[in-house]
């Protein structure tokens, strides 16, 4: 059987298993398509498909191989992701953003807090910028 029958086959066999596989391990499915679509030509590319015996374990293991890719691979949190709605239905940040103890797990969050705060007020007009600074961080009332 040719190479290119023996791909062709395996998109057809296996491709939505495949696929809800690697969906069920990633957080949309764009990632899982992506991840899918490497398997797929990372296949075409072996140049013997001979030696691999059992098509299947391999198709998943690389599939598996690529999902942990992808995880190491995975942007940092965004501001958002820190925050979460208290009792009142307000936006709440970790006490760790506040407080005074230095320990490298607090300062990490402290400075990327600074890097993502400086970023956004960085996009606002001046006047905007200005009234929030003030009234936020320089506690100035309005």
């Amino acid at each position: 059987m040719a190479k290119q029958q023996r791909v062709l086959d395996a998109v057809q066999n296996y491709g939505k298993r495949l696929f809800r596989f690697i969906r069920s391990r990633v957080q949309s499915d764009e990632d899982a398509e992506d991840i899918l679509q490497d398997v797929w030509y990372q296949l075409s590319a072996v140049v013997d498909l001979e030696p691999i015996g059992q098509l299947s374990s391999w198709l998943y293991r690389v599939s598996r191989n690529r999902i942990v890719d992808q995880h190491r691979k995975r942007k940092p949190l965004s501001l958002d992701d820190l925050a979460y709605e208290d009792e009142d239905g307000e936006l709440s940040y970790p006490e760790s953003l506040l407080a005074d103890e230095a320990n490298p797990e607090t300062e990490l969050e402290r400075t990327f807090f600074r890097e993502q705060l400086f970023a956004a007020l960085n996009e606002l007009p001046q006047k905007q910028r200005d009234v929030f600074v003030w009234n936020e961080l320089e506690d100035m009332t309005l």
